[in-house]
Order: structure tokens, then C-alpha cells, then sequence
């Protein structure tokens, strides 16, 4: 898909739907599916073993495979995945981080099997690491080695597939996880700061030629509802990045400074209660990323109405690309220079925000840039306190959300008549993936996978470019656990501050609070201890940002709360609810796996004799999974229509009374 130039009336983004699930030929189909009806570019979702290095028969991979995404674990999946789509006619946007390089080097392979010209490869790896350790959650390897990767596909890139993307920095997580226009700004600049700096000190690129860095350089942003703020915030984020790159960089080609965007608009905002409200919102928010032509986003994938209630049907899908083309094809939106050239109340908004934002990365740069303000947990706890400060807005009415904490009232929707509201993932997807790896392994030339991993290993020791070897891996048949687990054993893994313990949390009133503060300091007088709850995030799913809300406002209300951040197995959870002689375990599960990992853990205590210790779940649960899960010993289960937090807590000393026998 050409981008429209500067001679022409403007033509379309590139319109995509974020699309994968289940495995390599459902989704293969899907995609197929999706470009016949007008989408002009691909989105690929993969599931969280994927995402975070795990072949599908791993322990942590269990209740995942397929859920959120299409499981790829080596070069015959991704074959399978683009079967009768020509790679070399493609542009493709793949969502994925820490082994953002091993899935290029898939891809690499197989549209070299195409008969494909690297040279010719378009679209985009997001490959945003920075953000996976504030949001997201996928990370694997500690951050230094983590950049490294980052900066071997950068510099690769540039001369091998030079009109790819080898990195989308995501704004889009930050706001996702609390970050105000300002810190979302900030931060995503910073994280562009930081890769180019390690690409410009790597030495692997010539100085002549670092202005093809700059110009392959995408952003991934994010667009609410305040859409004139969010709207001017893009024009304050092309504007920074064109001095940024200027002045920092000395780029002098403005062509290669141009911001270039794509956008997948606020998932967050999307609501459980009146679903069918998801779909105003969703137009308002694509608004803000094309109205302004000098800040316009040169892709957007679009949410489906029912998200929040889980995974979109085909028929959803196919509804949010309508919008899109509506949009596009059917307003005069695309026949006029920026309409916002000239205003003055534009000008001050987007002048507040550059100021604001730069004043955030100059806090940044001082402590040594955004690796160190990872590591030191600045930018997380910056984050949690945002996120817990919009919480409070919305729990107190200050921030309306139709249908949530207002307008209420409603009729029954015909578009929720009955379970198949929302896709499903058939159970046996697992099993199958699990029986197909194990084919996959026996299948191949042995020798040349442990030759293939062997030199990547003692690459990784070096600082030899690890794209190449990777893409021998790939052809070699090594699967996306195996080539993890090789730089696992060389770099080691990480566990990214919580951003708990530094948070400064607002709250309902401040009776409310106390109340229940009450409440939580005489149960536990009446056990004679203090009471301790666990929040635990089961399987891979690393959208941690709930999580810490609970456990932040858990802890506002008195309670000792145990929270060891993502990516626990059910049998972890356990032992530290015991170990830690907590009075109630919460779990916080976004991916789909509630009905596998939950019950693990209601078993797993009961094996340890903590019959007493009530078991919690919040998350995207659909009202049946609810009933089944409470059917298997769960207490309570709370999904995002539960927003208010100290209610919550409430009912949650409650149980722990009720078990004790304290009435």
C-alpha cells in the first residue's frame, strides 16, 4: 500500500484489523477473509506463548495457546499463517516484542521461500521493549541485552529490508497503563532517545546513513476521547521529533524526520456495561489521528464494539474496518490541507503539551536515560500514580463514563441475545498445537537445530548482529522456545518493577475509605494478625495494570498485600499464599485462560489444607465462565462494571469474615 504523497489528494491509511487466533490456518483464513472485504494491510496478533518465548507444550504456556492471538513456533507456522499471501505484496504489522527478531527472521524465511526479494519487504515489528516493562508485561531478557536485540534488528534492517519498520514506539501501552498526554509524550520519546543512541553507538551503521535509521523509525500511538487534547497531542509529538531528530541527530533530509504513525485507538475506554456504546467511541477516537493532516496516522486498526466482553467475532472485526472506510472513502476528509493550520487554540494546546513533555524527558535524560528509569522504577511508578489518579476521577463522577457512573439505565441489547456474542476458542486448540509441536521436532534434521542454536548461543556472547543467525535458525527448524530459551541462558530474565510500593494513590472520599479501613483493622484484631491478601497474575498475561490498581487500593484500605508482579504458574501462586499465610488470594486474568489456571490454584490450596483462604478473580470473564468458575470453589469474581475499588475491598472482608466464621 503506497503512501500518498505531498503532489496529490491524500489517499487512505493503511487500514488494518488486529487479527490472529486459535492457530496458523484459522487465522490464516481470517486474514484472507479480512482483505477480501477491503483491508489493505495485515495486523498480526500472536498468543502470549509466542509473545513471550514459549513453545505451546511449556508449563506457562498451559489455558494460552491460541487465546489472544495465533501461536507461531516455527518457520512451518508461519508458512502455514501467509499460505496464498504474497509476502513480497504485503505490508505487514506484527505485534510482537521480546522476540520480536526471531518472528522476523521467520518471516524473513519464509518470503525468501516465496522467491521474495528481501529488499522488497514492507511493514512494520513493534518491538517496543521499553513499554513491555511499564504495560504490557511480554518482556523476557533483562533491559540492556533486551536493547541489544533492538539494536542488531535496527541495524540489519537498514541494510537488508530497508522499507521495513524494525520498531513501532508505543505510546499507545503508557496511556493504556495511566500516562497522561504529557507523560505519554515523554516517555515514548525517550524510548526513541534510547534505541537510537544504542544504534548510533553500536557503530554498525555508517554516520552517512543514520538518517535511514531516523526514516525507518514508526511510532504506535494511542487516541481517547478527549479527542481535541489527543489530537493535539500528535502534532506536538510530530513537532518534538522533528527537532529531536534535527537537533540531537543532525538529520537534515526532512523527509526521513517525518513522523509516521500508526494507531489502534483506547482499548481501556471501551466498557462492559452498554457495550454497544464502544462504537461511538471508537469513531470519536479515530477522529483524533485523522482529521489533522500534518499529524494524520499513516495506518489504524480499530477495536471491536465487545472487547471488553471478549474475543471479537469475524462480524465485529469486519463492522470496525466499515467505520474506517466510511471514513475514508466516503467524507471529504481527504481533500483539504490541515484544517487546524492557523488556530490559536490549537497552537496553545499543542505548545502546552511540547512544554510539558519536555521538561518529563529532561527528568529522564538526568537519570540516565529510559533503560535506567525502568530499572530504577521511576517511569512504572509514574504510571501506577496516574492510573490510580483517573481511577479516582471516575469513581467520584468527576469523569463521566456513559453507562458506567452515569446514564445507567438501560434496555436489553439485541446484539448480546445469546452466548456466541463473542468468538471462542475451541479447548482442543491447545492440544493440537501441543501434538503438533512434538510432530514438528521429531520431523526435522536434529543436528542442524542444535548447530543452529550452538551458533547462536556464541553469538549472543559476542557482539556479533544476531538477526542473521536467527534467520539460519529459522530455516534450520528451531522452534520460537528454543530460540528464547538459548538467549534466556545467555542473557538471564527479568522482573520488572511493579511500581506498587511507590505509588501515590488517590481513593473514593476519604470516609469511604476509612470505613472500610475500619473495617480491615477489627477483623484482623478479632484474628490476631493483620490481614494479608495475595494478588497473583496466573499464566502469561502481563497486562498488569489492574493488578496493581487492586493492589494499590488494597493496601490503602489496611491490608498487607503480597504482589509479585506477572507471570506466575498456579503452583507459584500457591506456595506463596501459604508461605505468606495470606486470609484471601486475588487473581487478575485478562487473556481468556480463567476457566484453566484459576481452578489450579482453587486445587492447589485445598491440596495445601488453606481451605480458608478465599479465592478472588477479576478480569474479562463472560457471565457463564463466572457461574462455572464459582461452581469450581471460586468466591467472587469481578469484571470492569465492578469499578469501584473500595466496594470492592469491602465485599472482600466480607468473605474473609464469613470463612472465619466472624458474621
Amino acid at each position: 500500500m503506497p503512501y500518498p504523497t505531498d503532489r496529490e489528494r491524500d489517499r487512505p491509511w493503511v487500514i488494518r484489523t488486529y487479527a490472529g487466533h486459535s492457530s496458523a490456518e484459522k487465522s490464516n483464513a481470517l486474514y484472507r477473509r479480512n482483505l477480501a472485504k477491503g483491508q489493505t494491510g495485515l495486523s498480526v496478533a500472536f498468543d502470549l506463548p509466542t509473545q513471550t518465548g514459549y513453545d505451546p507444550d511449556d508449563e506457562l504456556a498451559k489455558g494460552e495457546v491460541g487465546k489472544v492471538g495465533v501461536p507461531v513456533s516455527h518457520i512451518g507456522d508461519m508458512r502455514t499463517l501467509f499460505d496464498g499471501i504474497p509476502i513480497a505484496e504485503a505490508n505487514t504489522s506484527m505485534t510482537i516484542n521480546a522476540p520480536a527478531m526471531w518472528l522476523l527472521a521467520l518471516y524473513v524465511a519464509v518470503a525468501e521461500e516465496q522467491g521474495a526479494d528481501r529488499a522488497t519487504l514492507a511493514g512494520t515489528t513493534q518491538n517496543d521493549i521499553i513499554k513491555e516493562y511499564l504495560s504490557r508485561g511480554t518482556y523476557v531478557f533483562p533491559p540492556a541485552p533486551s536493547l541489544r536485540l533492538i539494536t542488531d534488528m535496527v541495524a540489519w534492517s537498514v541494510t537488508e529490508i530497508p522499507k521495513w519498520n524494525p520498531i513501532n514506539i508505543c505510546s499507545y501501552h503508557l496511556q493504556e497503563a495511566g500516562a497522561t498526554p504529557a507523560q505519554e509524550l515523554a516517555y515514548a520519546l525517550s524510548t526513541a532517545i534510547a534505541v537510537l543512541d544504542s544504534v548510533r553507538d553500536s557503530g554498525q551503521v555508517p554516520p552517512e546513513r543514520f538518517g535511514d535509521v531516523v526514516g525507518r523509525i514508526s511510532f504506535f500511538v494511542n487516541a481517547g476521547l478527549r479527542f481535541v487534547e489527543e489530537m493535539c497531542k500528535l502534532r506536538a509529538l510530530a513537532r518534538m521529533w522533528d527537532r529531536i531528530t534535527l537537533e540531537r541527530y543532525g538529520v537534515e533530509n526532512p523527509k526521513q524526520r517525518r513522523m509516521r504513525y500508526g494507531v489502534q485507538v483506547n482499548s481501556l475506554g471501551l466498557t462492559e456495561a452498554q457495550p454497544e456504546n464502544n462504537v461511538q467511541r471508537i469513531v470519536l477516537e479515530m477522529l483524533a489521528v485523522t482529521l489533522s493532516k500534518d499529524a494524520r496516522a499513516r495506518a489504524i486498526q480499530l477495536p471491536a464494539w465487545n472487547e471488553a466482553l471478549g474475543l471479537p467475532r469475524p462480524w465485529d472485526q469486519q463492522w470496525a474496518l466499515r467505520m474506517q472506510q466510511v471514513l475514508a472513502y466516503e467524507t471529504d476528509l481527504l481533500e483539504y490541507e490541515d484544517i487546524f493550520e492557523g488556530s490559536v487554540v490549537i497552537e496553545a494546546k499543542v505548545t502546552e503539551l511540547v512544554e510539558a513533555a519536555q521538561a518529563e524527558i529532561d527528568r529522564v535524560q538526568e537519570m540516565g536515560g529510559a533503560v535506567a528509569a525502568v530499572e530504577n522504577g521511576y517511569m512504572k511508578g509514574e504510571l501506577v500514580t496516574a492510573l490510580a489518579e483517573r481511577r479516582r476521577r471516575i469513581e467520584s463522577g468527576d469523569d463521566v463514563v456513559v453507562g458506567v457512573n452515569r446514564f445507567q439505565t438501560t434496555e436489553p441489547s439485541p446484539l448480546q441475545g445469546d452466548a456466541a456474542a463473542i468468538e471462542t476458542v475451541d479447548p482442543a486448540t491447545e492440544a493440537a498445537a501441543v501434538a503438533a509441536i512434538r510432530e514438528w521436532r521429531a520431523a526435522r534434521d536434529q543436528s542442524a537445530v542444535d548447530e543452529a542454536l550452538r551458533r547462536l548461543q556464541d553469538a549472543a556472547k559476542t557482539d556479533e548482529n544476531l538477526m542473521q543467525v536467527s534467520v539460519d535458525c529459522a530455516k534450520a527448524g528451531v522452534t520460537t522456545g528454543e530460540w528464547a530459551g538459548a538467549l534466556r541462558a545467555v542473557f538471564g530474565e527479568f522482573r520488572a518493577p511493579t511500581g506498587v510500593s511507590a505509588a501515590v494513590a488517590g481513593g473514593e472520599a476519604a470516609v469511604e475509605i476509612a470505613e472500610v479501613r475500619e473495617r480491615v483493622r477489627a477483623t484482623g484484631e478479632e484474628l490476631g494478625t493483620r490481614l494479608r491478601m495475595l494478588v497473583g497474575k496466573p499464566g502469561l498475561d502481563g497486562h498488569s495494570n489492574g493488578a496493581e490498581q487492586v493492589a494499590v487500593r488494597a493496601r490503602d484500605v489496611g491490608f498487607e498485600v503480597v504482589y509479585q508482579g506477572i507471570r506466575l504458574t498456579p503452583a507459584q501462586i500457591v506456595a506463596a499464599a501459604v508461605q505468606e499465610g495470606v486470609h484471601v488470594v486475588g487473581l487478575s486474568i485478562l487473556s481468556g485462560s480463567h476457566l484453566e489456571v484459576v481452578p489450579a490454584v482453587v486445587d492447589g490450596l485445598r491440596a495445601q489444607g488453606a481451605d480458608d483462604v478465599p479465592v478472588i478473580v477479576g478480569g474479562i470473564i463472560p457471565a457463564e465462565d463466572a457461574k462455572a468458575l464459582k461452581e469450581k470453589g471460586v468466591a467472587a469474581v469481578f469484571t470492569p462494571k465492578d469499578y469501584q475499588l473500595t466496594e470492592m475491598m469491602d465485599e472482600i472482608v466480607t468473605l474473609v469474615r464469613e470463612v472465619h466464621g466472624l458474621g
